[in-house]
């Protein structure tokens, strides 16, 4: 989790109202708090060819749906909420092949201009983490808080840290709120040295970031579910490419190769997988 200032991290997607010009004074009229806003985008898979677009609107586009049908175009539409009881003050709609994290900036400046004078925190997923948007909201004085993408957690950093790390934090998520108390989930929580963002110019200077790291038992129990039955998948997979190495099936080394990656990346085990081709007497590929 990347911050510029501490909050907690909600996610909500309603229907939108009105604009930024019609809030005024920062929602004041209705008695909304907007000094920390929600924003999500989300996309909307179109069926047709739309030959004669408008020009004037979002164009479908190819992208990268949220319902995975890479078959249909799409439009996107990007969403802010309260903090404070989830209610839509903003929507903005997108072409279908924009990038998200190419969207921030402009959202947050007409974020801060419903906001108004007082302080200012945005809250998003990992597609608001990126040097451009980092040194954006920094250089305009403005709040933020989201989720780090795993791609941009380095290699150990939670391993590194002793068992038992962090402070417990009184919180339990709504799911558990019927359970008994001993049953319910339990998270702690450990603020480190954070983290700079670089830009590829070397002549620009890096954005440092505040880091939270979140722990909870019951995810890294769910976690090691999931990985033994990746695994156990993948090994049964491997076991079948161990019989069939040498049959023309995989008569090479190169197939038994080229069949071993697919399995590991197919199953996400690659981090675990250790393999070795040999060949025996008669030249036919053995794989361990």
């Amino acid at each position: 989790m990347m911050t510029g200032s501490p909050a907690r991290w909600t996610r909500s997607r309603r229907s939108w109202t009105r604009s930024p010009a019609e809030w005024g004074d920062g929602g004041h009229e209705f008695g909304v708090d907007v000094s920390r806003l929600h924003w999500d985008l989300t996309s909307i898979s179109l069926y047709g060819a739309y030959p004669d677009a408008d020009p004037e609107y979002p164009a479908p586009r190819w992208g990268h749906p949220k319902d995975r049908r890479l078959d249909l175009k799409q439009i996107q539409t990007g969403l802010a909420v309260s903090g404070d009881g989830g209610i839509p003050v903003f929507h903005r709609p997108y072409s279908g092949g924009a990038a998200e994290v190419a969207q921030v900036t402009g959202v947050m400046t007409a974020l801060k201009q419903i906001a108004g004078p007082r302080p200012f925190l945005l809250v998003g997923d990992s597609k608001l983490i990126s040097y451009a948007n980092a040194a954006a909201m920094n250089a305009h004085e403005a709040g933020f808080i989201a989720l780090l993408a795993a791609s941009r957690v380095p290699a150990g950093l939670f391993a590194a840290l002793p068992a038992g790390a962090g402070t417990a934090v009184d919180y339990a998520p709504a799911r558990d709120a019927s359970k008994p108390a001993a049953a319910r989930g339990s998270y702690r929580v450990l603020e480190d040295g954070g983290m700079d963002l670089h830009r590829p110019r070397k002549t620009d200077p890096p954005v440092h970031l505040r880091r939270i790291l979140v722990y909870s038992p019951a995810r890294a129990e769910g976690a090691a579910k999931a990985r033994a039955r990746k695994l156990a998948i993948a090994a049964e997979e491997l076991d079948r490419l161990v019989r069939t190495a040498g049959t023309r099936f995989h008569p090479t080394t190169d197939a038994v190769a080229a069949r071993a990656s697919t399995i590991a990346a197919k199953r996400r085990v690659g981090t675990y997988l250790r393999t070795a081709i040999t060949c025996d007497a008669t030249g036919k590929p053995v794989l361990s």
